[in-house]
């Protein structure tokens, strides 16, 4: 599984290591994320973040770190502007199933699990960048986004073996996309802003 990029950042959502926050960068220290939670890995990918990136871990109870980007990084008033739209938008999609299963990288070292099938996030963030282009897609850095759920980084020591193990028999699970929130990621500040259920409710 490849993705293309245009140069520059290497996803939103890759954790710190040695002082460096390859994801965001600074310009986007603070920004908002419409994500799919994935409570079924979050015993994982919250240790995650308490070791590389303590900053971005969430007191809030309803903050999910484990998630499938659909559409991010988005503006601090994005919700008071946006909000009744991205509600039509989670009601015309209904939940949806989807299997975690193997841990692959993509060519800029992102370990991640990809949701398969995928086409329910797809069609999410299809939907949503048809509403919001003027925010595309992880800044508009890929020609492509594939749908995932982000693990770890590739480094000495942490390969796609190593996490698979480290994972253990929280995979192969089958989960269902049933909301959709929209985080706010700033550190010291995560939280959840708003939630839509898929479907309507």
């Amino acid at each position: 599984m490849t993705r293309q990029r245009r140069g520059g950042w290497t996803g939103l959502d890759v954790r710190l290591r040695d002082g460096v926050r390859h994801g965001v960068g600074v310009k986007h220290a603070r920004y908002a994320v419409l994500q799919v939670p994935v409570p079924e890995l979050e015993a994982f990918v919250l240790p995650r973040h308490r070791h590389y990136d303590a900053d971005y871990v969430s007191t809030d109870p309803a903050f999910v770190h484990a998630h499938v980007t659909a559409l991010g990084p988005l503006p601090a008033e994005f919700l008071a502007d946006h909000g009744a739209t991205v509600a039509a938008i989670a009601a015309a999609v209904p939940p949806f199933d989807y299997r975690l299963d193997r841990v692959v990288a993509f060519p800029d070292g992102l370990l991640h699990l990809a949701p398969e099938p995928d086409d329910g996030f797809r069609e999410l963030t299809g939907r949503l960048v048809a509403a919001f282009p003027q925010w595309p897609p992880y800044a508009g850095e890929y020609l492509d986004t594939v749908p995932h759920l982000t693990l770890d980084q590739t480094a000495p020591g942490v390969s796609t073996d190593s996490t698979q193990a480290l994972l253990g028999d929280l995979v192969p699970v089958t989960c269902t996309a049933a909301r959709l929130d929209l985080a706010w990621w700033e550190p010291r500040r995560c939280r959840v802003l708003a939630s839509w259920p898929l479907g309507g409710g």
